[in-house]
């Protein structure tokens, strides 16, 4: 497939990425440039089993997060497809992750529907990150907490917390730098 260059936009395949360059170095590309990096980008980060979305992005931090900072439970991902609970520790306490990037409330949070009372975790973790996805700082909640911060959302039938200052300040906070 043949493609024309611009006299100032090379084509997406014609750039090598460096992470040193200014956030603004995507600006040079054209439009279909961009659309097919992010496609290709897609297919190789599938392929290679990389995070392609906020909530898998949250996860992997917060697991990480966890297992290099001392004091803490080191986190074991909860198999695919395990309702409402994203990670696992050691003594078998359940882990509920959400991500946040640009978002002001958390997804959703499904309650059990036999019994809409029941526990579904321990410990909820937002994780809010940058718009780079970089790890800002890490909000937990425990059960009873989140019990009494959440919101129900009519559209999707089911549970969310705001990332109001108020709420999150209810929370246990970790941040990055920060080791136990």
């Amino acid at each position: 497939m043949a493609m024309t260059r611009s006299s100032k936009v090379a084509l997406a395949s014609d750039r090598i990425y460096d992470p040193t360059a200014p956030a603004n170095f995507l600006s040079g590309f054209a439009d279909m440039d961009l659309i097919k990096l992010r496609a290709a980008l897609d297919v190789e980060m599938k392929r290679r089993k990389i995070a392609i979305s906020v909530g898998q992005m949250a996860e992997e931090l917060a697991i990480q997060y966890f297992y290099s900072t001392s004091g803490r439970p080191n986190l074991l991902a909860a198999p695919t497809g395990t309702a409402n609970v994203d990670a696992l520790s050691r003594k078998g306490e359940r882990y509920s992750i959400k991500g946040i990037c640009n978002a002001r409330k958390t997804g959703t949070i499904y309650p059990d529907s036999d019994d809409p009372h029941k526990q579904l975790f321990e410990y909820l973790l937002i994780v809010k990150m940058g718009r780079d996805w970089s790890l800002e700082v890490i909000y937990e909640f425990d059960w009873k907490t989140f019990c009494e911060n959440r919101s129900w959302d009519k559209r999707m039938n089911a549970w969310y917390i705001g990332a109001s200052n108020k709420t999150l300040a209810k929370a246990t906070v970790y941040l990055p730098t920060e080791k136990a």
